[in-house]
């Protein structure tokens, strides 16, 4: 493992699956299986299990080309099929891989009024594949609404009754649908449940459970790299104790981009990550307003020389994490084809950031409350979506920067989408700590503000407001996209990651919570 630097293994290291292992090479064990497999139905089932089991990544190609294959002669692949489970991981697949095929296929089980047939629930993992299918839903997939509706009440049932392998599955899936979910924790929970099932194909689940003992190795690795970093910055003796000190919560959201290549992408992020909660927890809760002011123009002018000259200590403790993180990030990066221009464009976003936060600290200065959609504007960019996808783009190696910088810098409505999904959930999560201390500028005091409405059902209407996000970003994956398919990959792992982080509460803020759950299956049951 001697090739693993600063910022992780080199793209091609020694640190790669195959050679390390050598046991079995992946090009081989997908040439033996598709081969095992001539029907092109059965190698889409195959392809969802490698989805599943978090070895896709391994055999992008190869499954590229098989879902190509299999789209071009979809109607022969479902005349006659009227398998629950079958149906739905072919529909799960192809809206993996961004190709619309309609959910007009569910038409088949659905009975004479209308409604999908009773006989259905007792087939538990069709069910269970429907309901991860129709989490995929858009705005115009009313069937799937239905079909949510339909397998919901009965996985509830299912699950206290089935197999308690098959029931731990379900409970997990209710939680947080595979859609919705981490690769990397998906991957963890389905390799307990396929070793269970009698007929799993051991070569499989022997690649899986390896390649899944690696790429904890591999986060280990990357973890005790950023420790050291951490420890280096000696926050204690610089900053007064209102920071959260958190490093191992914020690296866990970066295992959503779970590949060995994106080793240095991980490195960046937490170390971004860590720059934003300094930065949150210094606006939100310990300097004066005057003084978010001086940080905003400090890192406006990006001068950490200039005009110093009476600023507290502390915050120039904090400007000079921030500056000198950057350097790194350049000093890495900066000799690489577009890789200096990727820092300048990254840096331009975290001014934004920045001066989000100083907006927001104005408006909680005097309990303003602006309409609902300036404050999704201002609260959006206070997230750090934009952001969070500009550091991925600066650190990921092999792709044309500049390229996807263009389009990041239109801030496509999937970006924006994603960055109301961010904001909500996380004010109605920390809506009782903030009224506790009196911060009233949040999304529930503006949409009460703006609607009439009692704080009970401005909670109700902007959950229903989420759910209905949830459909039109599913709709905004699907739509051509003038990036590569690795761009639009980071991006909606990027949203997997949110969604994890704000599944059952603010993870990031209440980490004692169902994080920790991840946490030691992640980095402790090793």
């Amino acid at each position: 493992m001697e090739a693993i630097g600063v910022f992780g293994p080199k793209f091609g290291s020694k640190l790669s699956f195959c050679s390390q292992t050598n046991l079995f090479p992946a090009c081989k064990l997908y040439r033996f299986r598709v081969t095992s497999y001539p029907r092109i139905k059965e190698r889409i089932l195959f392809t969802y299990l490698l989805v599943t089991l978090g070895l896709a990544y391994h055999f992008e190609d190869e499954i590229m080309e098989t879902v190509e294959d299999g789209f071009q002669k979809i109607d022969e692949m479902m005349a006659g099929e009227y398998d629950l489970y079958t149906v739905s991981v072919i529909f799960y697949v192809f809206r993996t891989y961004g190709y619309n095929i309609s959910s007009d296929v569910f038409e088949r089980f659905l009975g004479d009024h209308g409604e999908f047939k009773e006989c259905l629930a007792k087939n538990a993992k069709g069910i269970l594949s429907l309901y991860e299918a129709a989490n995929m839903g858009t705005t115009t997939d009313y069937i799937l609404d239905k079909a949510l509706t339909f397998t919901t009440s009965n996985l509830e049932s299912l699950s206290c009754t089935c197999k308690p392998n098959l029931s731990k599955l379900i409970r997990s899936s209710l939680g947080l649908p595979q859609h919705k979910n981490m690769e990397i924790l998906v991957a963890k929970e389905f390799i307990r449940f396929y070793e269970k099932e009698e007929d799993s194909d051991p070569t499989l689940l022997k690649f899986s459970k390896l390649n899944f003992k690696f790429l904890q190795l591999l986060y280990h690795q990357e973890l005790k790299i950023l420790s050291k970093w951490y420890k280096e910055q000696d926050f204690e003796s610089k900053l007064p104790p209102y920071h959260r000190d958190i490093l191992v919560e914020l690296n866990l959201p970066t295992l959503g981009y779970m590949e060995p290549k994106h080793s240095r992408v991980r490195i960046f992020l937490t170390k971004m990550y860590t720059m934003q909660v300094m930065v949150d927890d210094t606006c939100d809760r310990y300097a004066t307003l005057r003084e978010v002011e001086i940080l905003a123009d400090i890192i406006e002018r990006w001068d950490v020389d200039d005009a110093m000259d009476g600023v507290p200590d502390y915050l120039k403790s904090l400007v000079k994490f921030i500056f000198g993180t950057f350097q790194e990030f350049e000093k890495e990066v900066g000799s690489e084809l577009g890789g200096r221009y990727s820092v300048e464009a990254t840096i331009e976003y975290f001014k934004e950031y920045i001066w989000s936060n100083l907006q927001l600290a104005k408006w909680a200065c005097v309990d303003h409350l602006p309409s609902f959609e300036e404050y999704l504007y201002v609260g959006g960019l206070e997230v750090a979506v934009d952001l969070t996808v500009a550091c991925i783009l600066m650190a990921m190696e092999n792709i044309c920067k500049e390229e996807a910088f263009e389009w990041l810098k239109t801030r496509d409505k999937l970006l924006r989408d994603m960055s109301t999904k961010a904001r909500v959930p996380n004010d109605m999560f920390g809506y009782k700590d903030d009224m506790s201390r009196g911060y009233l500028t949040g999304s529930i005091n503006c949409y009460k503000k703006q609607y009439g409405v009692t704080e009970e059902e401005a909670f109700r209407k902007l959950r229903q407001f989420i759910a209905e996000l949830d459909k039109v970003m599913n709709e905004d994956i699907l739509k051509p996209i003038n990036v590569p398919r690795q761009v639009l990959k980071v991006v909606i792992d990027t949203l997997r990651a949110l969604n994890v982080g704000y599944d059952k509460d603010d993870g990031f803020t209440h980490h004692e919570t169902h994080l920790k759950n991840h946490i030691t299956s992640i980095y402790v049951d090793l």
